[in-house]
C-alpha cells in the first residue's frame, strides 16, 4: 500500500462534485459528458459522410431516430443485466426510469442505435453501411468522452492497485468496497478505456483512408477494437454485475461484439470486392442545389434559320450526351 505522501504525488484524484445547480435545475457532469460525446460524433460523422458525397447534415435526420433509441436500448440493457437493482422486495421499480442517476450500457446503446440508424437511413436513402463506416471513428471518440462521466461519478472503477496511476475514491462513496483502508487506490478503468478508444480513433481514421475499408468493414473493425478492450476492462471492474458461467454479462457482450465485428469484416469483404459507388442507395442519390443533371438539360435549336452543318453536329453531340 502506498504511503499517504506517495498517495498525494502519484495517484489520480477524483472530482469532489458530480453536479451543480443552474437555477432550479441540477446539471450532472455525467450527462454533460454524454451530450458532448453525441455532439462530437455528429460533427465527425457529418464531415465524413459529406466528403463521400452525402447531403450536409443529413446525419441529423438519422440522429433524430438513432440517439433516442440508443438511450432507450442502453437503459433496457442495464436494467436487464442489473435486475436485482430495480425489482424485488423493498426496491423502487420506478428507478428504472432514473437515467440521470447513471446506469446505461453501451452495448445496449449500440443495439438501439443501430435500429434507429437503420430506420433513419431508410428515410434518407443513405446506405446503412456507408453511414456506419462514417460514424465509427466519431462513435469511438464519443465513448471516450462519455467515460469521463464515470470519473465525475466515482463509479465503475477497477480492483485495488498500488500502481502510480491508481485512482482515489472517497471512502464515503457507496461504491467504495467495505473492509478496505480509506486510502486504497483502484484501477482507473475509465482512463484505460479513454486511452484505448483514443488510439482506436486514429486506427480507424487510418484504416478508412489508407485501407479504403468500406461496405461496413470499418464499423466491423470498430466493433472488434472496442469490444476487445472492454473484455479486459470489464474483467478487472468490481462494480456489481450479473455473472454467467464465471464471466460478467458485459464480458459476454464484449465477446459477442468481437465475433459480430469479425463476421462483418469477413462477410462484407466477400460480398463487395470494389469500392462503394455512392453513400446512397440506387435511385435515392442527392444532388447539390444548382448542379445541372443530364436528365434536366434540353437541346434548343433556332428554327428561324436553316440548319447548318455546325448546328446539326452540335445538336447530335448534345443529344448523345443526354442519353
Amino acid at each position: 500500500m502506498l504511503s499517504p505522501t506517495a498517495l498525494v504525488v502519484a495517484s489520480i484524484p477524483s472530482p469532489s462534485i458530480s453536479s451543480f445547480q443552474l437555477g432550479p435545475f441540477t446539471i450532472h457532469f455525467y450527462a454533460l459528458c454524454i451530450l458532448a460525446g453525441i455532439v462530437v460524433a455528429t460533427l465527425m460523422t457529418n464531415h465524413r459522410l459529406t466528403k463521400r458525397g452525402g447531403e450536409p447534415w443529413a446525419v441529423i435526420d438519422i440522429a433524430l431516430l438513432a440517439v433516442p433509441l440508443a438511450i432507450i436500448g442502453a437503459r433496457i440493457f442495464h436494467v436487464v443485466t442489473h435486475w436485482d437493482f430495480y425489482f424485488g422486495e423493498g426496491k423502487n421499480i420506478w428507478a428504472i426510469f432514473f437515467v440521470w442517476e447513471g446506469g446505461i450500457a453501451i452495448f445496449g446503446s449500440l443495439i438501439g442505435g443501430a435500429i434507429g440508424a437503420w430506420l433513419g437511413c431508410k428515410w434518407t436513402g443513405i446506405r446503412f453501411w456507408s453511414f456506419a463506416d462514417a460514424l465509427a471513428p466519431g462513435l469511438l471518440l464519443a465513448q471516450a468522452i462519455g467515460r469521463f462521466g464515470n470519473w465525475f461519478n466515482q463509479e465503475l472503477f477497477g480492483q485495488p492497485t498500488d500502481l502510480p496511476w491508481g485512482l482515489q475514491i472517497d471512502s464515503t462513496n457507496p461504491a467504495f468496497p467495505a473492509g478496505l483502508a480509506p486510502d486504497t487506490l483502484f484501477h482507473p478503468t475509465f482512463l484505460y478505456e479513454v486511452v484505448w478508444n483514443g488510439i482506436g480513433v486514429l486506427v480507424l481514421l487510418w484504416a478508412g483512408r489508407k485501407a479504403s475499408m468500406q461496405w461496413g468493414r470499418l464499423f466491423g473493425l470498430y466493433l472488434v477494437w472496442y469490444s476487445a478492450g472492454r473484455i479486459v476492462w470489464e474483467s478487472i471492474r468490481i462494480d456489481p454485475s450479473e455473472v454467467f458461467l464465471g464471466l460478467r454479462t458485459n464480458v459476454w457482450a464484449a465477446i459477442a461484439g468481437v465475433v459480430v465485428g469479425l463476421v462483418i469484416l469477413v462477410v462484407q469483404k466477400r460480398r463487395h470486392t470494389g469500392l462503394e459507388p455512392s453513400p446512397y442507395r440506387k435511385g435515392r442519390e442527392w444532388h447539390p442545389d444548382g448542379a445541372v443533371q443530364s436528365q434536366d438539360t434540353d437541346v434548343f435549336v433556332d428554327i428561324s434559320a436553316p440548319p447548318t452543318s455546325d448546328t446539326i453536329a452540335e445538336t447530335a453531340t448534345s443529344t448523345a450526351d443526354t442519353k
